[in-house]
C-alpha cells in the first residue's frame, strides 16, 4: 500500500483543532500528524487534498442495531455487512454490532454472523467490526422499550457462557435489579469486556453492588433507564437514588447519549457533557435499520418477529409507547453536540470517536488521529459532512449518500 497523505484542511485532534494540518499514512498506520509546516510528506505519497475541511478521526459506535433495510438481529452476514456499509458512509469506521432481545438461537446467529464478516473484513464491507455488543436479552420487564418484551428473559450462566465463548463480544449489558447480575458482570469483567447496565430499573444501592462486581457504564441516558419517582413506585418510599445519580455521582462511571436531536433536547446533552466530561460520555447511534431509508414501518430487532415501529425520518418511534431508537448515523450525533449542544468541535468528536474507543479497550489501535494507530481518517466539509471515508489507509468508496 502506498503512502497516503491528507492535506490542505484542519485537523481534529484529541485536545484541540489544528489548521491547515498534514496527516501522513503509511502501511495502513498513521505516521505523522501535525502542522504543515512541520510534517514532511513523502515524495512518493499519493495525495489528498481534503479542500480546506476537516480530516478526522474514524467514529466509533458502541450501541448499534443496524441499518440500510438491515438489522443485525436478521443473523446473516449479508444484514451485517449491508449495516457495517451503511454506518460507514456516515463516518463510522470500527463498529460493534448490538443484540437485541430474541430466542437464544436468534442472539447465537446474529453473534456468529458478526464473527464471519469480522474474520473476512476488507474495505467493502464497510465499518470494522471491533466486537460484538451482548445488549439483549437481560432487561428489566418494564424497561424493554421497544425490544420485544417476549424475548426479555433474567440471565443464565450457560447461555451467556456460550455467547462469550464465540470470540466476538467485547460489550455486555444486563439490568443490574435482575438476579444473578453480579456473576454476568464479574464474568464479563474478567474476560475484559465493557460490562454495562441497560434497559433497567435499578435503584442506587442495586447500582452499587453491579459497580462492586464489575459494571462501569450505562446504555443510553435518560432513555430506558430508572428515575427517583419510577424507583420510588417500584420500592416505596422513602425515595431513593437512581440510575441518574449514581452515575453522575459516581466518576468512574460512563454513559452515552444519542444525539440525534430527537431523543434529548440541547440542554440535557450538555449538561450530561458538563457532569460527566468528554472522557466519561460517549456518542452512540443506537440507530435501527431504518437508516438512509424513507419514513414508514419498519421491524426493530429480527426480521422475522421483531417488534414494529415506524420511522419519520427523523427518528423511530411506535404509535402511543414512545421512541424506537435513532434512524440516523454518528456524523449527525457529532454535529448535535457540537451546534445545537454547543460542545466544542474538538470534543464532540471525541466523544464519537476516542472516547468509546477507550471504553471498549480498542484506543491503543483506533479513536484519534495519532502517530501509530490504524489510518481510519474522515475527510469532512466545513458542515461536518462526510466526504472521504479512510479505514487502515483504504478508501471506502460508498460515501455519496452519507448526509
Amino acid at each position: 500500500m502506498p503512502a497516503r497523505a491528507f492535506r490542505n484542511a484542519a485537523a481534529i485532534l484529541p485536545g484541540r483543532v489544528v489548521e491547515d494540518a498534514v496527516v501522513v499514512c503509511v502501511d495502513g498506520r498513521i505516521k505523522a500528524v501535525g502542522p504543515a509546516k512541520d510534517v514532511a510528506i513523502p515524495r512518493d505519497a499519493e495525495t489528498t487534498d481534503a479542500g480546506g475541511g476537516y480530516l478526522a478521526p474514524g467514529y466509533v459506535d458502541l450501541h448499534v442495531h443496524g441499518g440500510a433495510g438491515h438489522d443485525y438481529m436478521d443473523g446473516t452476514p449479508e444484514a451485517v455487512r449491508a449495516a457495517n456499509r451503511c454506518h460507514a458512509r456516515h463516518g463510522t469506521t470500527t463498529i460493534f454490532p448490538t443484540t437485541t432481545t430474541g430466542s437464544p438461537k436468534q442472539i447465537d446467529a446474529m453473534l456468529r454472523a458478526c464473527k464471519d464478516v469480522r474474520d473476512g473484513w476488507k474495505i467493502a464491507d464497510g465499518a470494522r467490526i471491533g466486537g460484538a455488543h451482548f445488549y439483549g436479552p437481560y432487561f428489566a420487564e418494564e424497561k424493554v422499550g421497544c425490544h420485544a418484551a417476549s424475548g426479555r428473559r433474567d440471565p443464565s450462566p450457560d447461555e451467556y457462557r456460550r455467547a462469550f465463548g464465540l470470540g466476538i463480544v467485547k460489550i455486555a449489558t444486563c439490568a443490574a435489579e435482575l438476579p444473578g447480575m453480579e456473576a454476568f458482570y464479574r464474568e464479563a469483567r474478567e474476560r475484559g469486556y465493557l460490562a454495562t447496565c441497560g434497559h433497567s430499573n435499578a435503584s442506587w444501592n442495586e447500582m452499587a453492588r453491579a459497580f462492586a462486581a464489575g459494571m462501569r457504564h450505562v446504555d443510553h441516558f435518560w432513555c430506558a433507564m430508572s428515575s427517583v419517582p419510577s424507583i420510588r413506585e417500584r420500592l416505596g418510599p422513602p425515595m431513593q437514588g437512581s440510575m441518574e445519580q449514581f452515575v453522575l455521582a459516581e466518576p468512574e462511571m460512563s454513559t452515552e447519549v444519542i444525539a440525534d436531536g430527537q431523543h434529548l433536547a440541547p440542554e440535557l446533552l450538555r449538561f450530561a457533557w458538563r457532569m460527566k466530561g468528554v472522557s466519561r460520555l460517549c456518542l452512540v447511534t443506537d440507530a435501527n435499520r431504518a437508516v438512509d431509508l424513507p419514513p414508514g414501518q419498519y421491524r426493530f430487532g429480527p426480521q422475522e418477529d421483531g417488534e414494529l415501529f415506524r420511522s419519520n425520518g427523523k427518528v423511530g418511534y411506535q404509535e402511543g409507547k414512545g421512541l424506537a431508537s435513532s434512524v440516523v448515523g454518528m456524523d449527525t450525533m457529532v454535529r448535535t453536540m457540537h451546534r445545537l449542544a454547543d460542545i466544542p468541535l474538538h470534543e464532540a468528536v471525541r466523544m464519537g470517536s476516542l472516547t468509546p474507543a477507550e471504553r471498549a479497550g480498542v484506543a491503543k489501535d483506533v479513536g484519534s488521529l495519532e502517530a501509530g494507530k490504524s489510518a481510519d481518517v474522515l475527510v469532512l466539509d466545513r458542515d461536518l459532512k462526510v466526504r472521504q471515508v479512510y479505514i487502515a489507509g483504504e478508501r471506502f468508496t460508498h460515501t455519496e449518500n452519507a448526509s
